[in-house]
């Protein structure tokens, strides 16, 4: 199974072709759109890697912006005991779903190819996935 690691948005991601991945909010794309990262630190499969020195020159992942959205309200809540002060604010994280289309490696071929399925099969899929994320952020919060 290939897989790349690549820098965006101050973060780093392990990621894989068909793989859907909540990242920090991309702007200027709309939906559907393609997106290439070009800041690939490593890449390889289980026989071999290729790791960059910070990063690997011509590699580069290309992916589908799924879609752009608000994460849940995080309330933040400060008191000053016996002084009557007391601040409420909230907080919407703006993020963005994409699928990994295509890893390629540094001399330009295709390392993996994400699987064409219809659109009615990829919006179930992507809506099972995008719940999948959810609950795994809601229990790592609880945490």
């Amino acid at each position: 199974m290939s897989f790349a690691i690549i820098q965006t948005g101050g973060k780093q991601y392990k990621v894989k072709a068909s793989e859907i991945l909540k990242i920090e909010q991309l702007k200027n794309f709309k939906p559907e759109n393609k997106i290439e990262f070009n800041e690939i630190l490593a890449y390889g499969d289980d026989k071999n890697m290729e790791v960059g020195s910070p990063l690997v020159k011509g590699a580069k992942v290309e992916a589908e912006l799924v879609k752009n959205g608000k994460n849940r309200t995080v309330l933040i809540f400060k008191k000053r005991r016996r002084k009557n002060s007391r601040r409420k604010n909230g907080h919407r994280q703006l993020y963005s779903l994409i699928k990994i289309k295509k890893i390629f490696s540094k001399d330009g071929s295709v390392l993996a190819e994400a699987k064409k399925v219809e659109k009615k099969e990829i919006k179930k899929v992507e809506k099972k996935e995008i719940k999948k994320i959810e609950k795994k952020e809601t229990k790592a919060k609880i945490k």
